[in-house]
Parts: structure tokens; sequence; C-alpha cells
């Protein structure tokens, strides 16, 4: 029976070697295992199993003097086959005596283990992978914690972010990443609690460096559980959204500002609207006086500044979310631009004595594009220039074609700009040098005006030898195909027309009573009212053919006023006069069935236009 397990075992290489190592007899699991027949290998010796590198190394010949002297030896390692294909072995070599003691042979038993061996090399390698993967993360913070807390593991981003290197922190409880309230609240010991029982916790809160620096971490804690279900410690990944915290809070500041600066600029508009239709009605009345001239003119030109601050904070407003300028394309002669834009910015040019020079191109340059807001854009240039130009200064304005440009220069003999500053002067809030005239603006016209250049697929560049050296800036736009005639420029408006019977409705008396009063002084049928139910009222009994209704009036708003005006009668005209400019303000006013949008305070030739221009259901918006 002995006989027969050891010549048929099929798992096991079962032979017999001889004290000097040759092989006396050979079993079928052997030739399975080896290759080799009987009758070919019986007389070798045993070394014609090892690989060229162990039998150099003397190690057939060491596992026979280990097994001499101590009557067994195991070992494990590759050994090779006759068709010279290697496999791993496990091999055992016991000593054989004969009853007195003396050395007759070695019993040698070898197992292939070739399977286990790979699938052991492929688990050590994924583990391998997985460690140098985890080592490899720098922005996690990953780190494995025994059942009480204690650090056993440390990545390079947990090194990163926490600060600690492997050294200092392994072995340390990793309460220390916790601020000194969450300690004293018993946090890290209730969340390890939390996760015993659930098997995971995630939390997002503040956490220490090792320099006492705090960060805004995400932390995921996971239970660790062996094959029989035993917590064997917890893995944690700390995740830093400082940054993104950061970003959060700016945005929310970002949407406060806007909001802020929304409400701001309407209850900045409401008194500023009176007052500057009172200027506009005291410029229609004779006057002999030059000191009340003086004063009215003052008035004029401080209130126009402010009102364009008010334009300014508006489209910062609008920059802020995105969303700059609604564009109204049409063919234009920049040379109109220009000559429209010098108007605007005359009174500042005319403060500082400036000497205001034009070079425009006999013909055009005709571009696509916006004649309000490119008006915008060179104001804007031209009030820098009378800013930052010392006072009898030199101001020039260019418009020519350059290829297939269109291109409006606008130069001056003032502060001038250092060479690092060219590109940032166009950055929001950005101001220069402080201007002749002590007032900087906002630092935001530039911004502004390059903005509705690339709005434009232009380009808007400033260009100085330095400082107290002269500026100038260059506007260039891509020229359009078609004619002269067919380039339009916004008409001015004469008072003197048909007159129109208006109803003004605003809950600010002063606004509606001026309102009302430049428009009679213009030969219009007036009637003003101060709140919404009185306009419905006065709309059956008045029969207006424009009704100028402001939006936020308290009880029925100028929404709901406008919708029951319209289900009442259709043939009037409706147009919103309001300090409320947002872009959502006046899609409101469009669905709410408003045939205009007009922004306090209100000039008179919008306002002519407004009256007398169009009729129910043209939709239009005064910028």
């Amino acid at each position: 029976m002995y006989q027969l397990v050891v010549e048929q075992a099929r798992d096991y290489a079962l032979f017999i070697l001889g004290p000097d190592g040759r092989i006396l007899s050979w079993s079928d699991g052997a030739r399975r295992i080896k290759g080799y027949e009987a009758d070919e290998i019986i007389g070798r010796h045993f070394s014609a199993f090892y690989t060229r590198e162990a039998i150099e190394r003397g190690w057939p010949a060491h596992e026979l003097k280990v097994a001499t002297e101590e009557g067994h030896f195991e070992d494990e390692g590759w050994r090779v086959r006759k068709d010279g294909s290697h496999f791993w072995a496990n091999v055992v070599i016991t000593a054989l005596r004969d009853e007195t003691g003396r050395l007759v042979g070695f019993s040698k038993i070898t197992r292939d283990l070739t399977r286990r061996r790979l699938t052991e090399e492929a688990l050590l390698q994924s583990e391998e992978r997985f460690r140098l993967m985890v080592d490899g993360v720098t922005d996690y913070a990953i780190y494995m914690l025994d059942r009480e807390g204690i650090i056993t593991s440390w990545n390079t981003g947990a090194q990163r972010i926490k600060g600690y290197s492997r050294e200092e922190i392994i072995g340390k409880h990793f309460s220390r990443f916790y601020v000194p309230q969450d300690i004293a609240a018993n946090k890290p010991w209730e969340e390890l609690a939390t996760v015993r029982t659930t098997g995971r916790i995630e939390d997002e809160g503040w956490r220490v460096r090792k320099n006492g620096e705090l960060f805004w971490a995400r932390v995921v804690v996971t239970a660790l559980h062996d094959s029989a279900g035993h917590l064997r410690g917890f893995a944690t990944v700390t995740q830093d959204l400082t940054d993104r915290r950061y970003m959060k809070e700016l945005e929310e500041a970002s949407r406060n500002l806007s909001e802020f600066i929304a409400m701001l600029t309407h209850e900045l508009r409401n008194p500023l609207a009176p007052i500057r239709t009172a200027v506009q009605i005291i410029g229609h009345i004779p006057n002999v006086d030059p000191a009340l001239d003086l004063l009215h003119r003052t008035i004029d030109r401080q209130s126009a500044h402010l009102a364009r601050i008010l334009d300014d904070m508006m489209d910062v407003s609008r920059i802020a979310r995105g969303k700059l300028l609604t564009l109204e394309h049409q063919v234009l002669d920049l040379n109109e631009v220009v000559r429209r834009a010098i108007e605007t910015a005359k009174p500042l040019i005319q403060a500082g004595e400036h000497r205001l020079t034009l070079d425009l191109s006999p013909k055009g340059p005709f571009v696509h594009g916006d004649f309000h807001r490119l008006t915008q854009l060179v104001t804007n240039l031209l009030n820098n220039a009378a800013r930052y130009t010392d006072k009898g200064g030199s101001i020039k304005v260019s418009t020519y074609a350059d290829q297939d440009n269109a291109v409006i220069q606008v130069s001056d003999n003032g502060r001038g700009i250092a060479t690092e500053n060219t590109e940032r002067i166009f950055g929001m809030f950005v101001q220069g040098q402080e201007s002749t005239e002590g007032r900087g603006g906002l630092g935001v016209g530039l911004a502004l005006a390059r903005k509705i250049a690339e709005l434009h697929k232009g380009t808007l560049s400033a260009y100085s030898k330095g400082l107290n050296k002269g500026s100038e800036f260059t506007l260039r736009m891509p020229l359009t195909s078609a004619v002269a005639e067919k380039a339009k420029t916004p008409t001015r408006v004469s008072p003197l027309m048909e007159s129109r019977r208006v109803l003004v409705v605003d809950d600010n008396v002063d606004a509606a009573d001026s309102l009302g009063v430049l428009l009679t002084s213009l030969g219009h049928e007036t009637c003003v009212v101060y709140d919404g139910v009185a306009a419905i009222r006065k709309a059956e009994e008045f029969r207006p053919d424009i009704v100028l209704l402001d939006l936020g009036m308290p009880g029925m708003d100028g929404l709901e006023t406008a919708r029951r005006l319209r289900s009442l009668h259709k043939s009037f005209k409706i147009v919103a006069v309001t300090g409320w400019g947002q872009e959502a303000d006046r899609l409101k006013t469009q669905d709410a069935g408003f045939d205009l949008h007009l922004i306090k305070p209100v000039n008179e030739e919008a306002l002519i236009a407004a009256v007398l221009n169009g009729g129910p259901g043209e939709k239009r918006i005064i910028h």
C-alpha cells in the first residue's frame, strides 16, 4: 500500500536520492510535475531541477548539507522542468538513516505551487500599485486609523494638506486635527462611535493644520472589517475645500453686491429724476440773471454726472452677473458716434479748458453696431482724456479706415500711462493717477469701453510713451460692406410736434409733478396721479394717448396697474418710467404689456421720443 501511494500520488513529486544526491527512484507525480520519464532521470544528480543561478551559488549542496545535519530541510523557490520552463516549488528533503545511524540517502517531496505563487505575486503587485496610488494622491489626505483612532498610515496628500510628515504623525491620535471647541465637545470620539455603528460618516467643518492654520474640510470616515466581520480600524479621506468655500462666499457676496447696487441705483434714481426734470424745465424758462444761469448750469452738469455714475453702477452689476449689454445692431457712421459722444463729454472738456481737435474721415467709416453703446464707449474715452490731462491740454479725435477695420483714436497730452499699466487700466475699479478734477469716477469707464468693443467684435487698446507723455486709445472694429446711405443715426426729436394726452403715474410726488410740468411746458395735455388705483380710475375719464407709469409703487405696483390698464383699453401706449433697470425688470415690463422701458432720470430727448414716436405694441427699451 505504501508503495502504491508513493508511485501513484499525482500532486507531489516523491523520489529518493542517494547520499551523493543522485536520483534512485521516480514516481508518477514526479514525472507529471518535472516532465522526465524514469529512465531519463534515474542516476542523474537532482541539481538538474535547479536554475543556473541556484547551481552557481551552490544551493543544491546547501540543501543536502542542512538536511544531513538537521535531519530536515524545507524551501520554496523556482525550479526547472525538462522543457526548460520554470515552476514555483515547495521542497521538503528528509535525511534517511539506518538503525545504526548511518546516512543511506534522502527522501524528497516537491509540490508545484506556481498558481498560488502567481496569485500571491498578483496580489502583492496590486497592493503595491494601490499603495503607490494612494501615496501619490496629493489632493486628498488618505490615512488609516486603528480601532482607537491612532494614525497607522499617512499618504503624500495628508502631508501636503495637514502639514505633518509620516514620522511626526503616525502613532498619534487623529483628534489633533480638530478645532479646540470640537475637542471640548467630544466630536472626534463621537464620530468614531457613530462609524462603529453605521459603518460610515461624512462631515464638513473646520480642521487644523500643523501650523495652527484652519482649513475647511470634507471628511469621510469608513469602518474596515476583516472577513470574519471584526472591526480592524478606519479609513479616513479628507479634502481641502477652503478655496471652494471662499469661492462660494465670493459668489454669494457678488450676488448680494449686485442686489445692493440694483437697490441703491433705484433709490438714487428716484430723487435724481425730479432734479433732472426740474433742471430741464428751468432750461425752458427765460432767465436774465447770470448768477441763476450759472447755478442752473452747475446743477445740470453735476446731476448729469451723477446720472452717468448710476449708469456705470448698473453696468458693473451686469458685468458681475455676466449679462452686460443688449445691443441693437444697425449700420452706423462712426463720425456721427464721435459727434454725439463729444456733445455728452463737452461739459468736462470745457471745464478743463482743453483744446479739442477733430480729424474725421470724409466718408464714413461705417460699421455694424449699437449707436448708444458705441457713443458710451467714445464718451468714456473722452471723459478719461479730460480727467487725466492738465488744464488747458489738448485732446484729438480721429476716425479712418485701416484695411478691413474702422478706427477711432482718442489721444491727449496728459498724464500718460506707465508701460506696465497699459493693460491693467482696463480692469474693473482700476483708476490711474489722481485726475486733474479730483474725481476719478468709479474706475469702470475703460473696463466698460473694452467690453463694448469686444461685443462689437472689436478691440480697444492703449498706448503711452510713459508718465506725463500723453495717452492714445485706439478702437478697431470690422468695417461693414453696407453703403453710406444705409447708415442710421438716432434722430433728435423736436418738442414742437403734435400734442398728446399724457397720464403720469408715480408715488414719488416730486417726480410725478415735475414730469407733469415738463410735459405741459412741451405742449402736452397732462394729468398726474400717485398710485395704481387712481391711474385706472383716471384712465377711464382722461382717455390718455400715453401712460408714463412707475413700477415700484406701494399697494398695486406698476406691473399690475399696466395689466389692468391693458384690459380696459388697447389704444394707448404704456411706458415704464422707473429706477429699476436690470434685464429681469425689462422682461417683466414686456410681459406686463409695456411698450417702452425708460430708466430714471429720463432726459428730455428720450422723453419726447417716447411720447411722440411709436404706438401700442411697439416693444423698445431706452438704455
